[in-house]
């Protein structure tokens, strides 16, 4: 294929000469795609100057948007309460008593239908919840779920002041075409399809009007009304109210600036160059077309991801584009320290090729040396079954309080007795190890840090890939090839991170064996046969609560 190389001068494209064999001159520096709409290059764009400013600064308003005042801050905390109220008010006169699943599932429901009611940072809140599998209890991410697809668009009459407001010219002025209708519709944004009047084809991502200002109103509302919450509703799980309205305060703030999304963009394409892996794809965002409230990017497209049926019979191998994923993933959070936080099949669209175009960069998981490190330790821990190296590590991630006894907390934990196989344990058994388990982190004061949580969320976004994507792959044998695939490939820079040599470890898997509450050594297990055991461990949970 014939590629233009083009090159950017105070905001106007050139077209230099043409090349059959020319590919774009920014791979070097990032995973992007081939055919280069144009270049990358960081050290010319001039929306990233005091970036780095920005973002510190952005991080340091957190404390102050989650701090309680001692009166309720305005009419947005009375709007909330209007509308919660009544909500927690009905679950507690109908649904609290009538069993756990019951109670869950009505309370679950009545905030997601209040949350909707209150607008996009609920909304917000409400998707970030939705990706909770196994943080979060299962009625709620399931409920939450619906919140994905139920965001109604801004107006074009919006969108386009926005656009030329950030801009500084007529929407005509810079697209030759702009398509009314977004493409899709989130809390925060819309983002339209769109044409350059230089010709490149582009997404444009466009924030909703006010959002900014609604978000710290309602950060805090959230935070005065969070406390009063603390011990009453059922679905707190470990990340008890307050500390959830933190967590999400410092997810949702970054968010609100495009430029810092574009700059996340360039790090994680980055990163991706720096260790090989070119099965990821970035898109670029435009050289000047980005500002605060608007973000011009590459458009990329390609097979949705839950369409396994259409990438199988492309020739693509899915399970392949699993484990690619996984790798870059890991490598990103355990090497770098930066990783997209986002992981769902709307963010994904497997290329033709067989590449995953990976997409949103609002939440982005940023790892400073010591977390890194702490990271880095939880995984090799868990590779060779050192329980005191996991436990060290989730400590210095913060997920549990620095002086903790973690002798007295594996005790107490019941890390010392043999796993116990749930598939074959009475449900009041079952249920009672949970409560106990859960009850007991709870005492040591765990908590469940913003890092700590997109990672755990991205993991379990990986495992459910491997349900759709690949069902029938040996995940012993899949851990065992990623082990070995870092020790091979980063095993001295391990080694200098942590004093551990991975080459020089024996895999293990008997850690993960107890982990998945497999009591037997079987050397095999695949992700069918894993959600067999969960869905009779499901149905024992359930059959137990009904009969209560």
């Amino acid at each position: 294929m014939w590629l233009v190389r083009c090159s950017y001068d105070n905001g106007r494209r050139y077209r230099a000469a043409v090349n059959p064999t020319w590919e774009p001159g920014d791979l070097a520096i990032g995973a992007f795609s081939d055919e280069g709409p144009w270049l990358v290059e960081p050290e010319t764009l001039t929306w990233r100057s005091g970036l780095d400013g920005l973002r510190l600064r952005t991080r340091a308003e957190v404390p102050t948007l989650t701090r309680r005042r001692r009166l309720p801050p305005g009419a947005r905390v009375v709007r909330t309460a209007a509308v919660l109220g009544p909500a927690l008010a009905g679950w507690y006169l109908r649904d609290r008593r009538r069993g756990r699943h019951v109670s869950r599932a009505g309370l679950s429901r009545r905030l997601r239908e209040a949350f909707e009611r209150l607008g996009p940072t609920y909304i917000k809140l409400g998707q970030i919840l939705s990706s909770g599998e196994g943080i979060f209890p299962d009625e709620l991410v399931s409920e939450f779920r619906l919140l994905r697809d139920r965001v109604p668009a801004e107006p074009f009459a919006a969108v386009r002041r926005t656009v030329e407001a950030e801009l500084g010219r007529s929407l005509e002025a810079v697209f030759s075409s702009f398509e009314p209708t977004p493409v899709a519709a989130a809390s925060i944004a819309q983002v339209h399809a769109a044409r350059l009047v230089t010709g490149e084809e582009v997404v444009v991502k466009v924030q909703r009007p006010e959002v900014r200002s609604l978000v710290r109103r309602d950060l805090a509302a959230m935070s005065w009304m969070a406390p009063v919450l603390v011990g009453r509703i059922p679905v707190s799980a470990l990340a008890n109210p307050p500390a959830l309205v933190e967590l999400f305060a410092e997810t949702i703030v970054e968010e609100l600036d495009f430029r810092l999304e574009a700059e996340n963009m360039l790090d994680v394409a980055r990163v991706l160059a720096d260790t090989g892996q070119r099965a990821m794809v970035v898109p670029r965002p435009h050289p000047n077309l980005v500002t605060r409230r608007v973000l011009v990017m590459e458009r990329l497209d390609g097979f949705s991801f839950d369409d396994v049926a259409g990438m199988r019979a492309a020739g693509i191998d899915t399970s392949a584009v699993v484990r690619a994923g996984m790798v870059s993933f890991l490598e990103g959070a355990i090497l770098y320290g930066v990783f997209h936080g986002d992981l769902h099949g709307g963010n994904l669209f497997v290329r033709p090729d067989g590449r995953v175009a990976l997409l949103d960069y609002g939440i982005t998981g940023r790892l400073d040396q010591t977390r890194r490190q702490a990271f880095l330790r939880l995984l090799i821990g868990g590779t060779v079954n050192d329980l005191t190296m996991q436990l060290e590590a989730m400590r210095d991630l913060g997920a549990l309080p620095p002086d903790v006894d973690l002798g007295r907390l594996s005790s107490d934990l019941g890390f010392d007795r043999p796993p116990q196989d749930p598939t074959q344990m009475a449900p009041e058994e079952l249920m009672r190890e949970i409560r106990d388990f859960t009850k007991a982190l709870l005492g040591y004061g765990a908590r469940m840090p913003k890092e700590l949580m997109l990672f755990v969320k991205n993991m379990i976004f990986c495992s459910a890939a491997i349900s759709t994507m690949a069902p029938d792959v040996d995940l012993f044998g899949e851990v065992t090839y990623i082990a070995t695939y870092f020790a091979t490939r980063h095993g001295d820079r391990i080694a200098s991170d942590v004093g551990i040599d991975p080459r020089t470890q024996q895999v293990d898997l008997d850690g993960l064996r107890a982990s998945l509450g497999i009591a037997d050594d079987r050397p095999a297990i695949t992700m069918r046969e894993l959600e067999e055991r969960r869905r009779i461990i499901r149905e024992r949970m359930y059959g137990h609560r009904r009969r209560r």
